[in-house]
């Protein structure tokens, strides 16, 4: 009788020294890179927004508001370390240096598609939560005084 490839796959990561707990991890920072990482993004507009929100399957039902973060992996991960990142308010973390990011708001009443966003871009430092080294929550930007 043939194994499904998931149950292979699970023994195989496990067997690697990957527990459970670190598979979730890595599962909450990809779901993070998903819905915050754009390293080079198409403009930074109205139609970037809507785009790129519907394209993350962020519209069904349509997400009132959400920032993507243009810089590399590695410099958003090292947010969650001393050297590019600062503790703030509980397990949060905030970057040392300003981020280039785009926010897209919801315009209109409605959070049934079709979804229509507004674009607001610019830099700034971001608030994030960390996991064992990883960025596993987006919790705000703003800019420094």
């Amino acid at each position: 009788m043939a194994m499904g490839l998931g149950p292979l796959l699970l023994i195989f990561m496990l067997s690697l020294g990957l527990t459970p707990e670190t598979l979730a991890q890595v599962n909450r920072y990809r779901h993070f890179l998903d819905q915050h990482y754009d390293p080079r993004p198409q403009g930074r507009n109205d139609r970037y927004c809507n785009n790129r929100m519907r394209r993350q399957g962020l519209t069904s039902p349509c997400k009132d508001t959400n920032t993507f973060i243009h810089g590399t992996g590695r410099s958003i991960r090292d947010i969650c370390g001393d050297e590019s990142g600062s503790p703030y308010e509980g397990n949060l973390r905030i970057s040392n240096s300003a981020f280039q990011i785009t926010t897209c708001r919801l315009i209109g009443g409605s959070s049934r598609p079709p979804c229509r966003y507004r674009a607001h871009s610019g830099y700034r430092n971001i608030v994030i939560g960390c996991e064992d080294g990883l960025p596993v929550h987006f919790d705000e930007s703003f800019i420094r005084p």
